[in-house]
């Protein structure tokens, strides 16, 4: 059984108090401390992020798999408003959801160096950020209801919805702490476990006649379950506020990232608020499965690249030569793997309606072909912003986040007075031929990435997409009769070898995929302060 010393430095690096068996809590200062440290991590990176990346990669298409099937055996049982609906209470209290982690959850990753009492003030912040945004949305729930033409059903949904805001704010420091420490094993339990109770949770309420309740039931399960996951696998424990501890730099940082996630979340969050309001709760529930078909794949898509790479970038910040190259590497792959999707959606909007949600969801077709360009650029804007982040270029998040904020309730205004079709469509061109160009020019204007760097990356990979877009659709036109699910077999076939074969044969795909195993090996043969792949002594970090 591994055991911590009550030194400021373990006599084994790797002896830690988040390697200690469960049950068994450190109990001194120093071992307090252990939870902290990162100069452990130094020691082969390399392997670290690529075992990291298979092991949140897993757990990540685990969570999607588990998603999709919640989300139809729901769509089967349940109807279009009974989403819309919890999708209106959720446009609120998702908006305050973001002052749970209060951008802390970051700064406790991010920072080169933390102790124990930094971190339990965090904690505690998190904590009655957490109370207070739930008691914001109790007391705001009638105004809500009356927002939505006075539907008083909101008032209770929203009240039970905001305990899922108290939970998160418990469970903040104790995931970021995980996060920090690359456990990467313990964060793919939380996650497939959380994932698996919104599922039995909500499938079984709704087997029971619950309606709409089925879905408060799921986001409930969800949250419960992963706080209590986090505190068992973290085995860190807070202790009372401390003052004078060096906090106040991190509040700072969070409290300038919660500001532009605010703002953006009150953006995107927009287009449910309007539709709810002018179109009611039946448009709302067809809009918001289209949107969760892409949006939530996406999220999934770069959950594996935030939670292994941010650390890694973060790590790299004094070499600016291998940051680049980094960075470099994993956008183009991001942009490889996505751009082909983005192509089958667009291609197989239709049949994917069909024959995963039911043919009484089939007005979300136009809005799910509409929403493929979202799949074009957010994944690869996305990974742009770690370049701020891991930079702690607070004030250009600061403006991208208003600028983007801008951008996208602009566009939802553009397109309300044509439906949900009409918001998904200015959406997905407003993001694409405006939004991109705004955050490349942001993104690119400081450090080693050039907006030069992220334009070379998005055009070397968009032939992918209408090479695979129009193998999707390809077995539509030719026999138009042969049925949804045949459509979906054989146009997803038809479009990945369409990729396949465009990657075989152009030189500088394979060179690329090629190139991803230097992210993980060859490339961080070398950690960051030491001097050779023997070397003891190690940098704190």
């Amino acid at each position: 059984m591994a055991s911590v010393t009550n030194t400021s430095r373990p006599a084994n690096p790797a002896t830690v108090a988040g390697e200690l068996p469960v049950g068994i809590l450190p109990s001194s200062q120093g071992a307090q401390e252990a939870h902290f440290r990162t100069d452990h991590l130094l020691k082969n990176l390399g392997r670290r992020a690529f075992s990291g990346g298979l092991i949140t990669t897993f757990a990540q298409g685990a969570r999607f798999a588990l998603f999709m099937v919640l989300n139809i055996v729901l769509a089967r049982m349940l109807a279009p408003p009974d989403f819309g609906l919890v999708a209106m209470a959720l446009a609120w209290t998702s908006i305050l959801y973001i002052f749970r982690d209060a951008g802390l959850s970051t700064a406790t990753v991010q920072q080169q160096t933390v102790t124990h009492a930094q971190v339990s003030n965090l904690f505690w912040v998190n904590v009655l950020v957490g109370v207070c945004s739930a008691a914001v949305a109790i007391v705001s729930a009638p105004i809500m209801a009356s927002f939505y033409r006075g539907d008083e059903r909101i008032i209770p949904v929203t009240i039970w919805l905001s305990l899922t805001l108290v939970a998160g704010g418990a469970a903040v420091q104790h995931l970021a702490l995980l996060n920090r420490q690359m456990r990467f094993k313990a964060l793919a339990v939380i996650d497939v476990g959380s994932m698996s109770a919104s599922l039995v949770v909500g499938v079984v309420m709704a087997a029971l006649g619950f309606g709409y309740w089925s879905l408060v039931g799921s986001q409930l399960a969800a949250a419960g379950s992963e706080l209590l996951m986090a505190w068992i696998a973290s085995r860190w424990r807070p202790q009372w506020v401390k003052r004078g501890v060096g906090t106040r730099s991190m509040l700072n940082f969070g409290a300038s990232l919660t500001f532009a996630m605010l703002v953006r979340r009150i953006t995107t969050n927009a287009d449910s608020f309007l539709l709810g309001r002018y179109f009611g709760a039946h448009a709302l529930g067809v809009y918001s499965r289209a949107m969760a078909l892409v949006m939530r794949p996406l999220d999934q898509f770069l959950v594996p690249f935030d939670k292994v790479f941010l650390p890694v970038l973060s790590r790299l910040q004094g070499e600016p030569d291998r940051y680049r190259r980094h960075f470099i590497q994993i956008y183009s792959l991001i942009a490889l793997a996505s751009f082909p999707v983005a192509g089958v959606l667009l291609g197989l909007s239709k049949p994917i309606v069909l024959v995963l949600l039911g043919s009484k969801w089939i007005e979300a077709a136009p809005v799910l072909a509409c929403l493929a360009l979202v799949a074009l650029y957010y994944p690869v804007a996305g990974a742009s912003m770690w370049l701020l982040t891991t930079q702690r270029r607070n004030r250009d998040i600061l403006v991208s986040g208003i600028a983007i904020s801008v951008i996208t309730l602009v566009s939802f205004l553009a397109g309300l007075s044509f439906g949900a079709v009409g918001v998904a469509l200015s959406f997905s061109a407003f993001g694409l031929l405006v939004r991109l160009p705004v955050q490349y020019f942001i993104v690119g204007r400081a450090g080693p990435v050039t907006t030069s760097d992220l334009w070379a990356g998005f055009f070397k990979h968009l032939p992918m997409f209408f090479i695979v877009g129009l193998g999707a659709y390809l077995p539509q036109y030719l026999v138009p009769n042969a049925g949804a699910v045949v459509h979906c077999f054989a146009g997803g076939v038809t479009g990945m070898l369409s990729g396949f074969a465009v990657v075989f044969a152009i030189r500088a795909y394979r060179q690329q995929l090629a190139n991803v195993s230097q992210i993980f090996g060859r490339t961080v043969a070398k950690a960051p302060g030491q001097t050779s792949d023997s070397a003891v002594q190690t940098k704190a970090v």
